[in-house]
């Protein structure tokens, strides 16, 4: 598969055949992602895939009630959530087909725990080199060094045929995520990835803003090209 098909077609999948995916192409998959950039070469991820049909189980029982909270807010009309911090979040979507859109995401999250593999995406933040932590915002910088390795994670399942969907809302529960799978106390969850083959074909192209929104020449707002 030619690299810009599999990113132009690497979408959320949100339905799942039963089939399991096998190890070597799991394997194949990390074999790939390690060569991701990250500061220092000091490789800070680790993967979990889980397939433990139980562990499967009690990661949707905590994944469920995150995405209905979520959604909820969503429906409301996007207004963001505020936590006890006063951390606003935004719930606003950029969905072509909200309430399609919507739909879907709530089946998914309601099988969650059934999808064939949740891949566990942990990192040594003592491996990051965040250099934006005094700036008053909320710091980013770090995850430069984990999220590339991520994301050639998916890209090589799906040049293998295997479908994703990257959530980041279990990172919520991390404490009982570490408990359950014995993931050290040093390590953070960083994401969590669903995968395996999916249920319906690969969409032949993303919906996503164009170009010319998103590049600038030179100065925000600039022209490029």
């Amino acid at each position: 598969m030619e690299l810009d098909e599999a990113m132009r077609t690497q979408h959320a999948c949100r339905y799942y055949r039963d089939d399991p995916v096998p190890d070597e192409v799991l394997l194949r998959a990390a074999e790939l992602a390690r060569f991701a950039p990250n500061g220092g070469n000091r490789c800070p991820v680790r993967f979990v895939f889980v397939r433990d049909a139980a562990l499967r189980r009690q990661l949707g029982e905590l994944y469920l009630p995150l995405w209905r909270e979520v959604a909820a807010a969503a429906r409301a009309g996007a207004k963001p959530l505020t936590t006890a911090a006063g951390v606003r979040k935004s719930t606003r979507t950029g969905f072509s087909d909200p309430e399609r859109t919507m739909a879907d995401t709530d089946e998914f999250a309601r099988r969650f725990g059934e999808h064939p593999v949740i891949i566990v995406v942990c990192a040594d933040l003592a491996l990051t080199h965040p250099t934006d932590t005094e700036l008053g915002r909320l710091s980013i910088v770090g995850g430069a060094s984990v999220y590339p390795m991520a994301q050639n994670l998916c890209l090589a399942l799906r040049a293998q045929g295997v479908a994703t969907t990257f959530t980041t809302l279990l990172v919520a529960r991390e404490a009982a995520v570490r408990e359950l799978l014995g993931i050290p106390a040093h390590m953070s969850t960083a994401c969590h990835i669903v995968a395996g083959y999916p249920a319906r074909p690969f969409p032949r192209r993303l919906h996503r803003p164009a170009v010319s929104e998103i590049a600038f020449g030179d100065r925000y707002g600039g022209e490029l090209g």
